[in-house]
């Protein structure tokens, strides 16, 4: 993969001013030192990306029309709305077309990376690689190599967005595997607030790599509801990044949801820099036939009077396989910070295994911090109870899988997502790819 992508690099020769041309080199040449990582790492031990180099990815096209793609992204498109704000890219190109910005307030930046580069160049260089950092880490390295659009959100000092923002990210194929390097950029100033959806789709059983890295930066008293939705084609790749720096007495609620792909792996970082911060970190996977799915999660307490409260869940069946690591870091001078984390998983067949590990490093007496993980199956006594009372036990069954979710997909606040979540898993159970084999 090394060797491919360096050719890429060369042959495409990513534009952009000196300082961005200079962090595309030596995010390039980390790559190149790294190499993609292996199960001998201990965060990549059960999930291995030996398939990926393999795959003689292209990159995607930039000459494409929005139109092309209309009728087939509004098939998918059903976790939000036609006249919610959005930005739609297919690939690594923004489709005007299918986007929709109206009704910001003054001041407010909604665009698009590639735009945004050429007409505030500023911005970026004050803020672009800066959260998100590659030098450990070779996907990210990669993306920064290579992205070439996304989305950029800026919100000034005091603004309140109280509509969502969609971002949308459509990969496509023409029967090549390609891979595609989405980039966003998400800053807050000081008690800014806003909620941000990011959706990745796929289409049909095409093999294609999303390679996506999200940076947030929420200033001082800023408030951000941040939700990410994984649903790709059944033979893709999806490996995501989200990081995000937190000041003083700032809010962060991350919601992250995989659904799709032959392989998933999504990494949520928070680093809480400024007394009083506080985090949220939900989850939720559902994963049949062979897929994998894999979350890394680090909250890192750097400063006093932190509060952070992570729940991730998981169902699986058939054959597939779950991984967890959630690591939790108090630092030496943070006191007073209270933590909580949890990972519950229900496994619906013999077969189905999850590899979880929640980690504390707690370096500071004064804390309040515990953990713990479940792994179980459904409870023969409720399947019982439910049949008792003239319920089929299929139906039993999946009534009870759906309970599991349900109570942690109802803390979306956002009701048509909340409600096209809770219509999509329940279509799936009752489509029976769910089904619990029973041992």
């Amino acid at each position: 993969m090394k060797e491919l992508f360096l050719q890429h690099f060369e042959k495409e020769k990513p534009a952009g001013s000196a300082w961005l041309q200079g962090l595309r080199r030596k995010a390039l040449d980390r790559f190149l030192e790294l190499g993609t990582p292996t199960t001998r790492l201990e965060d990549w031990r059960y999930t291995s990306v030996e398939p990926l180099n393999k795959i003689p990815f292209e990159l995607t096209e930039q000459n494409g029309k929005g139109g092309v793609f209309e009728n087939d992204f509004a098939q998918r498109s059903d976790f939000c709305r036609e006249d919610d704000i959005r930005l739609v890219f297919v690939g690594d190109l923004f489709v005007p077309s299918l986007s929709s910005l109206k009704n910001l307030p003054k001041g407010v930046v909604v665009g698009n990376l590639a735009t945004i580069l050429k007409e505030n160049p500023a911005l970026l260089e004050k803020f672009l690689g800066k959260t998100a950092a590659y030098q450990d880490r070779s996907f990210v390295a990669l993306n920064t190599a290579f992205a070439k659009d996304g989305a950029v959100l800026y919100f000034p000092k005091g603004v309140v967005v109280k509509e969502p923002i969609y971002l949308c990210h459509y990969s496509w194929t023409k029967g090549k595997p390609t891979v595609s390097f989405p980039r966003n950029l998400i800053v807050l100033e000081e008690s800014a607030q806003a909620t941000v959806v990011e959706i990745s789709m796929g289409g049909g059983d095409e093999t294609y790599l999303t390679n996506m890295v999200t940076e947030i930066v929420c200033g001082p008293n800023a408030v951000i509801d941040h939700y990410k939705l994984q649903h790709e084609g059944g033979n893709a790749f999806h490996l995501a990044s989200t990081d995000f720096y937190q000041e003083r007495e700032s809010r962060v609620s991350s919601f992250s949801i995989s659904l799709g792909a032959e392989l998933s792996r999504g990494e949520v970082r928070t680093v809480l820099d400024a007394e009083g911060a506080s985090c949220s970190l939900n989850g939720f996977y559902m994963v049949t036939g062979r897929q994998h799915v894999d979350n890394q999660t680090t909250i890192d307490h750097a400063k006093p009077h932190g509060t952070s409260d992570e729940l991730y869940k998981g169902i699986l069946s058939g054959q597939s396989r779950g991984v967890f690591n959630g690591k939790i870091i108090v630092r030496p001078g943070a006191e007073k910070t209270n933590s909580r984390q949890k990972n519950q998983n229900l496994l619906l067949s013999e077969e189905a295994l999850i590899n979880t590990k929640p980690l504390l490093e707690i370096f500071n007496n004064d804390v309040k911090c515990n953990h713990g993980a479940t792994i179980g199956r459904l409870d023969e006594n409720q399947v019982y109870y439910l049949r008792t009372r003239g319920i089929a036990e299929t139906d039993a069954r999946n009534l009870l899988t759906y309970a599991f979710a349900s109570d942690l997909v109802k803390q979306i606040k956002i009701p048509n997502l909340q409600s096209a979540m809770e219509k999509w898993i329940f279509r799936r159970l009752m489509a029976g790819k769910l089904e619990d084999t029973r041992i």
